[in-house]
């Protein structure tokens, strides 16, 4: 009368003798959750599997060198031991996957625990996956700050596309959607968290809008006429980096972090990065318009003297 369970090799083994300590994944020790199966044979948890791959392309218990499948992202599901974990231990999977998406609950808050890439981190691997698995796609970035570990301000990034290779490496295609400052510092795992708020420009409107609609005309043909006197050669790097200069905004208070054009010239311009920090985690356009003036002057002035003494000479 006792239901017996087929395993491997065809074998049948009564189902009173499966105990989920046969089910544990040897890296976390508890019961498998999404089993994947290396080519070489070996069963664990795919995000076990691929935290141990961030580090070592190798199977972490033949050490057999897995850099081909790590760059493919081809995981195979073990469907036997799926099947094996739904239909005999349906209670402990139930239980494990409650554990599970409460932790993906936690990562997806974009507010309490974002995570935060620093420029000089270099376990990034585990948190832009952990960014696309979740759904949300965003991450924070921040330059590095000896104190606290990194700045209190950053920008949101979209992750638009990854691509993986045999070593291990990867590439990130992203895009800035929103400035943030920092409440708090945290870690999780070996990469930094903060808990954020979001920044947006304040509002203006009557004389004072007229003033920032002209201020705003003034700068960006003052940032055109810098960009098209410069050589051909530093334009085109220009070109091929950050694209074209984006267009003047009919409406510059539209967006909660002003024209795109400032962010874009703000990238290409000479400026440090405690600069370019302070003007990051301004919410007035007009201060961040007259900051812009002036570093356009200033480039300008110094273009203009280093062109007097090579006359000279």
């Amino acid at each position: 009368g006792v239901q017996p369970v087929s395993v491997c090799g065809g074998r049948l083994v009564p189902a009173e003798l499966l105990d989920s300590g046969d089910l544990e994944c040897s890296l976390c020790m508890r019961l498998f959750y999404e089993p994947v199966a290396t080519p070489c044979g070996h069963t664990f948890c795919l995000k076990c599997l691929e935290r141990c791959l961030d580090h070592n392309p190798n199977c972490p218990l033949c050490k057999e060198n897995l850099s081909e499948y790590l760059a493919g992202r081809g995981y195979n599901k073990t469907l036997l031991t799926e099947e094996v974990l739904q239909r005999y231990l349906g209670d402990e999977l139930a239980d494990r996957k409650k554990i599970h998406e409460e932790e993906m609950n936690e990562l997806s808050n974009l507010n309490q625990e974002v995570p935060i890439f620093v420029c000089t981190m270099p376990r990034y691997r585990l948190m832009i996956r952990r960014s696309m698995e979740t759904g949300t796609k965003q991450f924070g970035m921040c330059i590095a700050d000896d104190l606290k570990g990194f700045a209190s301000h950053g920008c949101m990034l979209q992750v638009r596309d990854v691509k993986f290779f045999p070593d291990g490496r990867s590439v990130v295609d992203t895009i800035g959607v929103s400035r943030f400052k920092v409440l708090s510092h945290g870690q999780r795992d070996g990469y930094h968290t903060a808990q954020i708020e979001y920044l947006e420009d304040k509002k203006v409107e009557g004389d004072e809008l007229v003033e920032l609609l002209k201020l705003h005309d003034a700068v960006y043909d003052q940032a055109n006429g810098w960009f098209t006197s410069l050589r051909d050669n530093m334009k085109s790097q220009i070109l091929s980096h950050f694209g074209q200069l984006p267009s003047k905004d009919p409406d510059p208070q539209a967006s909660p972090s002003g024209p795109p054009w400032c962010w874009w010239l703000l990238a290409v311009l000479p400026l440090e990065n405690r600069a370019q920090l302070t003007i990051l985690a301004m919410t007035s356009l007009k201060d961040r318009l007259m900051a812009i003036r002036r570093v356009l002057i200033f480039v300008t002035q110094s273009k203009e003297t280093a062109t007097k003494k090579c006359k000279k000479k």
